[in-house]
């Protein structure tokens, strides 16, 4: 059985802040994240197994929301998948950018309810929420953003032939990275790049959104 879990426990244990390259978005987020994942691991009958990388504002994710609120046409009429959507702010961007509808899927079930909560809180509709996606048949879409999708080895070799499959089926797909070693970075296509605050510790990081053509 699926974990559901509360939309209290987003709003009980984060601040709510502004992403520093998407002030336009608010989002819960973790100021104490040892605290936060500690809290985690005591409720929704044991779904706090994982790291909360859904309570930060990552780089790749900051870098693909600025790039579609700032190229709305990316986006504006169609219908969007948010890939490891975190806290849910690519999808809420994809969504004020003007798309038709937004599907946004992550693994974890505190990133389900976060997504919510911050979708909520940015008075967003028309963001749906659902669960992993890699490995099932491709969700009627025309647009594929994937933030910080490419974190290590494995998960890189489940998301790129997703990404693939996507782009085979004649999505746009857009993918935003701050540089990590695993992208295939000589199949892509750069679309922007942008300066990104370290989510963790000082120091800006150099962050690129990449397009699969």
């Amino acid at each position: 059985m699926t974990a559901v879990v509360p939309a209290g426990f987003v709003r009980a244990h984060t601040a709510v802040r502004r992403p520093s390259s998407v002030p336009e978005v608010r989002l819960h987020v973790a100021d104490d994240v040892v605290a936060l994942w500690e809290a985690m691991e005591g409720s929704a009958g044991g779904a706090g197994d994982a790291p909360p990388f859904w309570a930060a504002a990552w780089p790749g994710g900051q870098a693909l929301a600025r790039f579609v609120l700032d190229s709305p046409e990316v986006v504006a009429g169609r219908s969007v998948l948010d890939l490891g959507a975190g806290s849910g702010l690519v999808a809420i961007a994809a969504a004020r950018a003007g798309a038709a509808r937004v599907l946004a899927s992550d693994v974890d079930p505190f990133s389900r309810t976060a997504v919510a909560v911050n979708a909520g809180l940015n008075g967003v509709g028309g963001v749906s929420v659902l669960g992993d996606v890699l490995g099932h048949p491709l969700p009627p879409v025309d647009v594929v953003l994937a933030g910080d999708v490419c974190y290590d080895r494995v998960m890189t070799e489940r998301v790129l032939p997703f990404l693939d499959r996507a782009r085979d089926a004649g999505c746009a797909v857009y993918i935003g990275d701050p540089g990590r070693p695993y992208l295939p970075h000589e199949r892509l296509v750069e679309a922007a790049v942008h300066e990104i605050a370290e989510t963790e510790g000082p120091g800006v990081r150099r962050t690129t959104v990449w397009r699969l053509p």
